[in-house]
């Protein structure tokens, strides 16, 4: 195959559904050796053309060419054979078995009379790890593992065949900082090779690192390409949604209210220690730390899910216990957690019975639940969130991820606390639909809401934050003002230069 010729075309790909046309005519191509960002927002169509690369769905119209060769994918186990490699952005992998037969599930290698030949299967499996320097081996049961390294282990798939194309959709999503670093090694590994590479994130941090070029889908449909070297995130963005965005430095033009959450001395064994800071009524306050600086461990604490070992939270100035999440939500306390699907949502139920779950107890009426109450907070909520959904019955599953977060949000608004905590409030986002969020976390500030917002994105904690918690190993490092924060101080403090404990 000449250096002209794409590893991968795709030309005037159409998908429809029922009542949708999910794709309308999209063409592009993947230059050998080249990482190409496909980005739009999410329902712009990047996971239904990422789908019918694989072999999971079947285009209406259109061709797909492989170096000069047209072909069909009928299955994932076909695309994988042609050496198109799908590496998901949800997990897929089977929990009871071994990282070894995850990366070689069907395809085990056989001895005589069809014998899995268990030797050379971890041989062949080891050799991959090694390249992807974890620390598990082709032994470890996988649902042994930490989320991040069953993502490396989703990654350690694609290294098993010849492959042409591989797409990565959203790869970082769940790893450390580290782990991103060996992944770009990969990721270069395979550029070298002359593969093709695909990689869809709404990081544009990284889109601009490590890409070559960049296309764009929106509302189905291809919207062009644009060489990353000389482009800029305002024309990206622009090209994704029609419009530019505000990524301003947050500045409040309201009057903060009474602190309405104290902690002081807390301590959760050996994951953070001594930790004290306060949220007023209309203040947005940012926590901002590495991967393990115990951001997340503190929120779960003050939603009951963590037994202190030390320290006090008091609410409104009141002493309080908090030994479970009935307790926290009975006094004012709400959580939006870091894994919406996993944690924050049922997936399988609908818009209504998502929103209203919490409350089901004090909206019966009898031995069942009044439906029109339930209906009416979620139309309340619809609207003031601008959840976009056909209407109530829609299953969440199939809601876009922005919208998805504005069911969660609008889940603990409803059942109106006195201090709401969002963990990682636009992972896995869009760019569009992460500016609206952002303006939401706002508004909840300026209409009295206490926040607390913890976040692994730097422009997101300096955008929406009134004050900044910046934490390293289980300990605040400062706490900065919006206008005494830079993104030098605020990594250094991070990293754990600068004196324990001080607050600025």
């Amino acid at each position: 195959m000449s250096v002209e010729t794409p590893a991968l075309r795709l030309e005037g790909i159409v998908k429809t559904f029922p009542g949708v046309r999910a794709l309308d005519g999209v063409s592009f191509s993947v230059m050998p050796g080249e990482v190409h960002a496909l980005m739009g927002e999410n329902g712009a169509g990047k996971s239904t053309l990422m789908k019918v690369l694989g072999g999971i769905l079947q285009p209406n119209e259109g061709r797909i060419y492989i170096g000069e060769e047209p072909a069909v994918m009928r299955t994932p186990l076909e695309a994988k054979a042609k050496g198109i490699v799908f590496i998901h952005q949800e997990l897929s992998l089977a929990e009871e078995l071994t990282v070894a037969e995850n990366i070689y599930l069907g395809e085990l290698p056989r001895k005589r009379f069809g014998l899995v030949d268990w030797a050379t299967l971890e041989r062949r499996t080891n050799d991959i790890l090694s390249k992807l320097k974890v620390t598990f081996d082709a032994r470890t049961r996988v649902g042994d593992l930490s989320i991040a390294n069953q993502q490396m282990v989703e990654i350690a798939r694609a290294l098993t065949v010849e492959a042409k194309a591989v797409i990565f959709d959203e790869p970082t999503a769940s790893l450390t900082d580290a782990e991103k670093v060996v992944l770009f090694d990969v990721i270069a590994d395979l550029q070298s090779q002359g593969v093709g590479i695909i990689y869809i994130s709404h990081r544009m941090e990284e889109i601009f690192k490590i890409t070559d070029r960049i296309s764009v889908l929106r509302d189905g449909q291809y919207r062009g390409t644009l060489e990353t070297a000389q482009t800029d995130e305002e024309e990206v963005t622009q090209l994704m949604i029609g419009r530019t965005l505000d990524l301003s430095r947050n500045v409040s033009h309201h009057a903060l209210g009474d602190v309405a959450l104290e902690v002081r001395g807390l301590t959760c064994g050996d994951l953070y220690a001594d930790v004290s800071f306060e949220v007023r009524r209309g203040e947005v306050l940012g926590f901002y730390g590495l991967v393990g600086a115990g951001r997340t461990e503190i929120a779960e604490t003050l939603f009951g899910l963590r037994d202190p070992s030390a320290g006090t939270i008091l609410l409104d100035g009141e002493e309080t216990v908090i030994r479970s999440p009935v307790d926290a939500i009975a006094k004012g306390i709400s959580l939006v957690p870091e894994d919406r699907k996993g944690q924050g949502l049922v997936l399988g139920m609908n818009c209504r019975d998502n929103m209203t779950l919490p409350q089901v107890d004090d909206l019966k009426a009898g031995p069942f639940v009044a439906e029109g109450s339930e209906i009416a907070i979620f139309d309340q909520y619809r609207d003031k969130l601008d959840i976009r959904t056909p209407g109530w019955k829609q299953t969440v599953g199939n809601l876009s991820g922005g919208n998805q977060q504005k069911i969660v949000i609008g889940k603990w608004l409803s059942m109106h606390p006195n201090v709401l905590i969002v963990d990682e409030p636009t992972r896995g986002i869009d760019v569009g639909s992460k500016s609206e969020i952002h303006n939401l976390i706002r508004e909840l500030a300026a209409q009295g809401y206490a926040v607390i917002v913890i976040s692994s994105e730097m422009p997101e904690v300096l955008h929406v934050s009134d004050r900044i918690v910046a934490m390293y190993s289980g300990r605040i490092m400062r706490t900065f003002t919006s206008d005494e924060v830079t993104e030098d101080n605020l990594i250094q403090a991070i990293s754990g230069i600068g004196s324990e404990g001080q607050v600025a």
